[in-house]
């Protein structure tokens, strides 16, 4: 098997619009810089796209240097300043408990108002993978959106919907199934992939609007339903961190 790296997406605040990158330092904790922040709602609970489609319509940068957070908004407001870390709070991540320290700052305020419930901001201290470390980054060949347009009967389906930080192209339909628990170098990193990510209802949300318009999961249900999976209606993988190294667009991906 060999392909090559066709995208590379990452947020620095979870559940906001991805931004698509050239090339991106692959650490343990996963691409560097994204879902370092993440919102909570006052019950501590994680704010995410399942919920909250209009998460997606705000555009997050982070100046790491100047350590920065800025967001942009729909109707083009910008809310930025430093960011100042306080106490350390017990949230709900994925019904999980996660410790992450509470971010001072404007951006609560303004993501609260346009998304109609008083939030807060956190960060945790390595990241906010939705698996961990053993999810640090995740994969989808290409080609499998092809096959899941023709499940849907579209054109074709748009890879944001399902937030994958690499696609893959060159590569059969669900090739990516296959790697599970062997070595696979990624650029100059080596990863190990643990399991299929098993999708929900945000895959069901066109990202450019936050609405529900496609009905990605019974199209999974129908066409995916005999497939050997670690999590339902799997669509791509996820995969721990061996060795840590650059990627970029172009470079090759290899089973070792």
């Amino acid at each position: 098997m060999s392909g090559r790296i066709a995208w590379i997406s990452l947020t620095p605040v979870k559940g906001t619009a991805l931004h698509l990158v050239d090339e991106v330092e692959l650490l343990e904790s996963g691409p560097k810089g994204d879902r370092r922040f993440y919102f909570i709602t006052e019950a501590g609970r994680l704010l995410n796209n399942k919920e909250c489609g209009a998460l997606q319509l705000v555009h997050a940068d982070y100046d790491e240097h100047a350590d920065v957070l800025a967001l942009r908004f729909a109707g083009g407001e910008v809310v930025s300043a430093p960011v100042e870390r306080g106490e350390e709070v017990e949230t709900l991540f994925h019904s999980r408990p996660h410790t992450a320290r509470l971010v001072r700052g404007p951006w609560a305020e303004a993501v609260s108002y346009f998304v109609g419930e008083q939030v807060r901001l956190v960060e945790p201290a390595h990241g906010a993978a939705d698996r961990g470390g053993g999810g640090a980054a995740t994969l989808l060949a290409t080609a499998s959106l092809g096959a899941l347009a023709e499940a849907l009967g579209v054109e074709q389906v748009d890879g944001r919907r399902f937030r994958m930080n690499f696609g893959i192209e060159d590569v059969a339909a669900h090739a990516e199934d296959a790697w599970l628990g062997r070595r696979v170098a990624v650029g100059e990193a080596v990863v190990v992939p643990q399991g299929n990510v098993g999708r929900c209802v945000v895959t069901t949300r066109n990202p450019g609007t936050g609405r529900t318009d496609l009905d990605t999961l019974k199209a999974l249900a129908a066409y995916r339903r005999d497939v050997k999976t670690t999590e339902p209606l799997p669509f791509g993988i996820h995969a721990a961190v061996a060795e840590p190294g650059h990627v970029r667009i172009g470079d090759p991906v290899a089973l070792i």
